[in-house]
């Protein structure tokens, strides 16, 4: 090589300046460029003065010698880049089997440090193929008991190697030491709290222990949210190690008993040592709960999901429904409290689970923009929750439905896309009401006659369904719920059925009273077949006389030869003199009549007929 150098030199192709940059790059083989990364050097084409190098974006790129030197780094064949190249198999079978190899690799290419994204950038995806979070978890536990590696505590910081081996136990020490202040050193506590399988030195516990209760005992008046938190480790320690609580040392009921306000604390700790906290204020303060009502409403909705568990855990059910009840009604629910509310939808709640709720949502949404708050996530999560508004409407009244309509086209909360996809999801359960959405105003079109009698038959199926049917299924869900378990509760599953059932009825027999338009049939015309008449016919194929009887829509009783002026033979009848024939289907086959004479149907056709059976729930508002 230095021959073919010095005759370059000779040449004049390239400045002795570069002949060892060229060199270098010749004997690594690899190299590295700002611009197009990684490549492989292939030759060097001394009469053409280029260097030819396999880029992974540009293969086979031809570079100016003098190029080359000043802007290529040399790359050794056992950087991790390298290897990668030339024999990537091998290097994923050692990820699988061998993380600290890898690492130290990755380190050695690296100049012996590396943070835990770089590592990242240069393993995934080609190295490792599977999940990373997990691969990492695996390869960080094995640093920390090498005592060759420095592993930090912040993510940000390098991993370090080192040649000299240092035990687990020295390494926490002098970390646990080197920390500046409690809330530094919890940190470090934690991780020896991991570490203590692992670790054989009794002092080093002690020490931690010991200078934990030191700064517990000063941050007390000042920083209460660190001094609880020093407290959890410091118990963790001691119920790990089996040592037990020295007298006088600083309690969390110690903490609860300062002046603090208490949101302000809960917002000073991680989201991690909520439900301890929750649990170490209920174990301290005598009235706890009251005081943990009142602050769901003022936290994320994480939080407010840990409170209402503890509540609920302790028996205080009804004093969270009930908080919760009057924030909905009066619309003073957080979006956050609605968020976790809106997610959980447990059995518990059912009996809040209104279109009150989606009401309090909007009014938040509502609110949080006013008050230009940057998180929309309430308002996202009802837009994706595609199951949220039916479950919260499924048992309400037509009116109610569409007061909640009209004030959901009102909402500046939604552009125009998002509205229609909440309003399809209401029009999908109550079809009436698109009537509301489209401006349609053919309303009056699609009412049915029905007589007084029929009407008020229908009318007392619904108040039954509604005052009696519908709560004696509450209770049943209720009694149900209380057998425990309701993945295996065979009465839990059949009551909830018989909830979409009694539901969907009611639903039916609102639209259906919602169409319906009572008559006593007076008046009707008897020149032509219509509504209220009674028209007798001959079957044109056996010249048999037969009578039909032109009802209401909900009138039918064929044994009588009463018939729903929609059913196919009335509408085959209807507005025809007689003398005219008429012909409809039935079972397959074809009937032909000839109209003999029409008079006005006798009004105890339908005044003396006794109550009908309830249809069946799939029942439509056809003719009966």
């Amino acid at each position: 090589m230095k021959e073919e150098m010095d005759q370059l030199v000779a040449a004049g192709k390239i400045h002795p300046k570069h002949v060892a940059s060229l060199s270098a790059l010749m004997e690594a083989g690899y190299c590295q460029h700002k611009s197009w990364g990684f490549g492989k050097v292939k030759t060097l084409d001394g009469i053409a003065g280029r260097l030819i190098i396999d880029f992974t974006s540009k293969p086979g790129h031809a570079m100016d010698l003098a190029f080359s030197a000043e802007s290529l780094k040399p790359i050794s064949k056992d950087h991790i880049l390298a290897r990668k190249y030339s024999n990537l198999k091998g290097l994923q079978q050692m990820a699988a089997l061998h993380h600290l190899e890898v690492v130290k690799l990755v380190l050695d290419s690296q100049g012996g440090r590396a943070t835990a994204d770089q590592i990242q950038a240069v393993l995934v995806p080609d190295v490792i193929q599977s999940d990373w979070k997990k691969w990492w978890e695996a390869a960080r536990a094995e640093l920390k008991k090498d005592g060759h590696f420095q592993v930090p505590l912040k993510k940000t910081d390098p991993v370090v190697y080192q040649a000299e081996q240092l035990p687990l136990a020295e390494r926490l020490r002098a970390e646990f030491r080197a920390a500046r202040g409690l809330k530094a050193r919890v940190v470090v506590a934690h991780e020896i709290l991991k570490s203590l399988a692992d670790i054989t030195d009794a002092a080093l516990v002690d020490e931690v222990i010991t200078q934990l209760n030191t700064e517990i005992q000063s941050h007390l008046n000042t920083r209460q949210s660190e001094s609880l938190e020093g407290i959890f480790v410091r118990d963790e320690l001691r119920a790990a190690s089996q040592r037990t609580a020295a007298e006088g040392d600083v309690a969390a009921k110690d903490v609860w008993s300062q002046r603090l306000r208490i949101r302000d604390l809960f917002d000073e700790l991680p989201a991690a040592k909520h439900r301890r906290a929750l649990e170490s204020f209920r174990d301290a303060v005598p009235d706890w709960a009251p005081q943990i009502v009142l602050l769901i409403n003022d936290v994320p909705a994480k939080l407010a999901g840990e409170a209402a568990r503890v509540l609920l855990q302790e028996g205080k059910g009804t004093l969270l429904k009930d908080t919760l009840a009057r924030l909905i009604s009066q619309h003073g629910a957080s979006s956050e409290l609605l968020l976790w509310f809106g997610k959980e939808r447990s059995d518990f709640f059912a009996d809040l689970l209104t279109p009150e709720v989606f009401r309090s949502m909007l009014s938040a949404i509502e609110r949080d923009q006013f008050l230009e708050k940057k998180s929309n996530r309430l308002r996202d999560y009802v837009l994706e929750d595609q199951q949220l508004l039916p479950d919260l409407i499924e048992s309400a009244d037509i009116e109610i439905i569409r007061d909640l309509t009209r004030t959901l086209q009102l909402s500046p909360s939604f552009d125009d896309m998002d509205k229609r996809s909440l309003l399809a999801r209401i029009v999908k359960m109550y079809p009436a009401i698109q009537e509301m959405i489209t401006g349609d105003n053919t309303r009056e079109d699609k009412t049915i006659q029905v007589s007084w009698a029929s009407l008020e038959r229908r009318k007392r199926e619904y108040e039954e369904l509604v005052q009696k049917a519908i709560p004696a299924n509450v209770k049943d869900i209720a009694l149900a719920r209380s057998y425990g378990d309701l993945r295996e509760n065979a009465e839990y599953k059949f009551a909830k059925e018989q909830q979409k059932v009694l539901n969907r009825r009611k639903h039916e027999l609102e639209a259906q009273l919602g169409r319906a338009r009572g008559t006593d049939f007076a008046g009707a015309r008897t020149d032509v077949a219509s509504i209220g008449t009674s028209v007798t016919v001959t079957d044109l194929d056996s010249g048999k006389p037969e009578t039909f009887h032109l009802l209401g829509a909900w009138d039918g009783d064929p044994d009588k030869g009463i018939v729903s002026y929609l059913s196919p033979a009335a509408q085959s009848l209807l507005n025809k003199a007689p003398g005219a024939e008429a012909e409809f289907g039935e079972g397959g086959s074809r009937r032909r009549f000839r109209i003999e004479s029409i008079a006005a149907a006798d009004p105890a056709l339908w005044s003396a007929r006794p109550p009908a059976p309830a249809p069946a729930p799939d029942a439509g508002a056809g003719p009966a």
